[in-house]
């Protein structure tokens, strides 16, 4: 068996920047339906500047909430050691989610401390990150030099009324746009817009996105409501099916489906026929997609979650900091996936309402999306 050299602090260079390191493959590891882990969503902080309506409400979220303190989180050091880990295992993504993860301070040099990882086959891992583009206006260069890839932007609304009412803190749209237009500017792409539709709050607003973003540098998707966690009151009533979203602009503006471009894509995509770009519909509560899943989650302190939908995640943390070394976490690592049976969107039609809510799930703002 090969061994898995720690992933810790590697020294820098003259310049400042960490050194590539190249990682010795512990095996690929598949679950329970053959399944690979190839992406990994670390949620760096479970804070955010915004109170969006279907994430975080006020009404759970509130000035006397109760935040993880600082210690709890994952250091930068333990976040590296964890995607080395996962990256030995085949991992070619990282994706760094929140909360916000831009309120996390320093977050460019654990961009940097990432950039630096190397598959076994010595190829550079995509860094990527999703954030509601508040701080993108200030942060975008810095990010891009860092050696983040690609940027999601959260955007649910270019009303300003209706997007102030949704994020619920008064934050303006343009300023979200501005951040777009930086992170344009900065060289970070292919950058995804994704738009949350729920059903009596935005629905009116798909075509007027869908309008201002053809034919610009951003592809557009749209996302069903979802039943994450249990603050935000899901009801199925309030979700707008993909197939309707696609049928309502391709009316006005034709549009043809076009093939995924890796395993495991989300998104259906579809392009405009006239060549106006594409957009992208993620439709896990009408047409599931789990059966290609290939995403892990690592929540902020620490806790490995299978599925978007897990009742419970298996404590890293606990591992790391009681001493384990890079062996025994990739063994943990690869006992979990290849226990993982998740399929939760696909089984939800057949749970009763009660049975849905009875179920323990983890919110989106602690767990990323």
């Amino acid at each position: 068996m090969t061994t898995l050299l720690p992933v810790r602090a590697v020294p820098a260079p003259a310049n400042g920047a960490p050194r590539a390191r190249r990682l010795p493959s512990t095996g690929a590891i598949t679950d329970a339906f053959s399944r690979p882990m190839r992406d990994l969503r670390i949620s760096v902080t479970d804070r955010c500047n915004f109170r969006c309506v279907y994430c975080m409400p006020k009404t759970v979220f509130g000035r006397d909430y109760a935040f993880l303190e600082h210690d709890e989180l994952l250091s930068f050091d333990e976040i590296t050691r964890l995607a080395g880990v996962a990256v030995a295992h085949g991992v070619h993504k990282l994706r760094l989610t929140g909360g916000e993860p831009l309120l996390r301070r320093g977050i460019e040099g654990l961009i940097e401390r990432l950039a630096a990882l190397r598959t076994p086959d010595g190829e550079p891992v995509e860094i990527a990150m999703t954030t509601n583009g508040s701080a993108l206006a200030v942060k975008a260069e810095a990010l891009r030099a860092a050696g983040l890839a690609r940027v999601t932007v959260s955007l649910d609304s270019l009303d300003d009324a209706v997007f102030q009412s949704m994020n619920d803190v008064r934050f303006p749209v343009d300023r979200v746009l501005a951040g777009l237009r930086a992170a344009h500017d900065a060289g970070l792409g292919p950058i995804k817009v994704n738009m949350v539709v729920k059903r009596g709050l935005n629905d009116h607003e798909v075509l007027p996105m869908a309008r201002h973003f053809k034919d610009s540098p951003f592809t557009l998707r749209f996302i069903e409501y979802m039943d994450v966690g249990t603050s935000n009151g899901w009801r199925l009533d309030e979700v707008v099916p993909s197939a309707e979203i696609v049928e309502l602009i391709g009316a006005e503006m034709p549009l043809e489906p076009i093939g995924a471009t890796a395993p495991g894509e989300t998104a259906a995509r579809w392009r405009y026929v006239d060549g106006g770009g594409e957009i992208g519909v993620i439709s896990s509560v009408t047409n599931a997609f789990c059966g290609s899943c290939n995403r892990a989650r690592i929540s902020t302190e620490g806790k490995l979650f299978t599925c978007l939908f897990a009742s419970e995640g298996h404590d890293l943390r606990a591992l790391l900091r009681g001493g384990v070394d890079d062996d025994g976490l990739a063994a943990a690592m690869a006992s979990i996936w290849g226990a993982r049976d998740d399929r939760y969107s696909e089984v939800r039609a057949t749970l009763t309402p009660e049975l849905r809510a009875a179920r323990p799930k983890p919110e989106m703002s602690y767990l990323g999306g």
